[in-house]
C-alpha cells in the first residue's frame, strides 16, 4: 500500500514522532492508522525506558497562573542538557504539563507515590460500597477484589498525573505525551516535582 504524505502528517501530528518513524510505522502496519499508532507507542516506550537511566540534571522551573490568579502551578522538569532545556518543543511540553496540573489537580506524579495509608482507606471505602450493594452481596470475595482493583485503576487515573488523560488530547495519557517528547528530543525527561495552589483551599495539617 502506498503511504501518502497526508497519512504521515496525520500520524506525526497526533504522536509528535519523527517523519521517518511515522512513515516506517505506517509501512509496517500496511497503512492501518491504529496499528501504526500502537507501533509508535511501543517504540516510544522502549526508547523512553532506555533513556530513563540517564541523568537528567538540567531543565527548568516554570510557573503557570490560571483563572485570573485563582489557581497557580510551580513545577520542575529536568532534561539532560541546557540545549534541550532551551528547545521550543521542551518548553511547550512544560507548558502543557503545568496546564494539566492546573486543570486536573493531580495529587501525585505516579501510582508508586500514593501512600499505602491512602490506598488502604480507598480500598476500605470501595469494599463497603460493594458490600452495601445488593447485587454484590452474594459474590465471592475474590470477585469483589477484582472489581475493586479495577476501580482503584480509575482512582489512579484521576489522582496520578502520569495516568491522567491529557486535557488537550484525551486519547493520550500524560505518560504517552512525555514518552513522545523523549523520543522526539532524544533525551531523558523527568517531571521532578510540582505543587498546585488554589485560592481558599484547605491546607493539610
Amino acid at each position: 500500500m502506498e503511504i501518502s504524505a497526508d497519512m504521515v502528517k496525520r500520524l506525526r501530528d497526533q504522536t509528535s514522532a519523527g517523519m521517518m518513524d511515522c512513515k516506517k510505522a505506517l509501512a509496517e502496519s500496511a497503512g492501518d492508522f491504529e496499528k501504526a499508532l500502537e507501533y509508535l507507542r511501543k517504540k516510544g516506550t522502549a526508547t523512553a525506558e532506555k533513556k530513563s537511566s540517564r541523568d537528567a540534571k538540567d531543565g527548568v522551573i516554570a510557573s503557570y497562573i490560571h483563572l485570573g490568579g485563582k489557581v497557580g502551578v510551580l513545577i520542575e522538569v529536568n532534561c539532560e542538557t541546557d540545549f534541550v532545556a532551551k528547545n521550543d518543543n521542551f518548553k511547550e511540553l512544560v507548558k502543557d504539563i503545568t496546564l494539566q496540573i492546573a486543570a486536573a489537580n493531580p495529587l501525585y506524579l505516579t501510582r508508586e507515590e500514593v501512600p499505602q495509608s491512602m490506598l488502604d482507606k480507598e480500598r476500605e471505602i470501595l469494599m463497603a460500597q460493594m458490600e452495601a450493594d445488593a447485587k454484590n452481596a452474594k459474590k465471592p470475595k475474590e470477585v469483589l477484589e477484582k472489581i475493586i482493583t479495577g476501580r482503584l485503576d480509575k482512582f489512579y487515573s484521576t489522582a496520578c498525573l502520569m495516568e491522567q488523560a491529557f486535557v488537550k488530547d484525551p486519547d493520550r495519557t500524560m505518560k504517552d505525551l512525555l514518552t513522545a517528547r523523549i523520543q522526539e528530543l532524544g533525551e531523558n525527561i523527568v517531571i521532578r516535582r510540582f505543587v498546585r495552589f488554589q485560592v481558599g483551599e484547605q491546607l493539610s495539617s
